[in-house]
């Protein structure tokens, strides 16, 4: 995917972390920068992320391999940041926490370079998020827990039919021989 390929290809493991959490987590700009050091839990091989959502809802997210080392990467390389003893997770350069408006400069510099025709915001991400786990076969229960709606009717905008999806529906149609 082309949106993976300009993150990997950025150099600061800061930006490639932060990324990568509407990508692989589902998460709001909001609740992206809104993280603490603490809110991510991890071990050798897994991991979560405590998100903290819309009126005032935690939700855990498991994490993905690729976001569990980004993330780790990351964290490691905080250390040496001005504003590393405090608790937010994504600094800005004065060494406090990143601003949604900061944030949200950071991936669209980081997929620039690909030209896409819609630019890859947050919102943009955290929705291919969703579509991909309804496409993948996730029930709508469980993408709604982990985009953190209380309605699973909110989640039916992710599970929009395709041109093939309507084909292969059809094929389910009795034909009289």
């Amino acid at each position: 995917m082309a949106f993976l390929r300009e993150v990997e290809r950025w150099p600061a493991p800061r930006d490639q972390a932060l990324a990568r959490v509407p990508f692989y987590a589902g998460a709001r700009i909001s609740e992206v920068v809104a993280l603490d050091v603490e809110d991510v839990r991890m071990s050798r091989r897994i991991g979560e992320l405590r998100l903290y959502g819309k009126g005032a809802k935690v939700r855990t997210v498991p994490l993905k391999p690729q976001l569990r080392m980004a993330l780790a990467t990351w964290i490691e390389a905080r250390a040496s940041w001005v504003g590393a003893d405090g608790p937010a997770l994504f600094l800005n350069r004065a060494g406090r926490r990143l601003s949604a408006t900061g944030a949200s400069e950071i991936i669209t510099a980081i997929t620039a370079p690909a030209r896409f025709e819609d630019p890859a915001t947050a919102h943009v991400l955290r929705h291919t998020f969703g579509t991909s786990l309804v496409r993948g076969g996730a029930g709508l229960v469980t993408v709604a827990e982990l985009l953190g709606h209380s309605r699973v009717e909110t989640v039916r905008i992710y599970s929009k039919p395709t041109q093939a999806d309507k084909v292969k529906a059809l094929e389910h149609l009795t034909v009289d021989e």
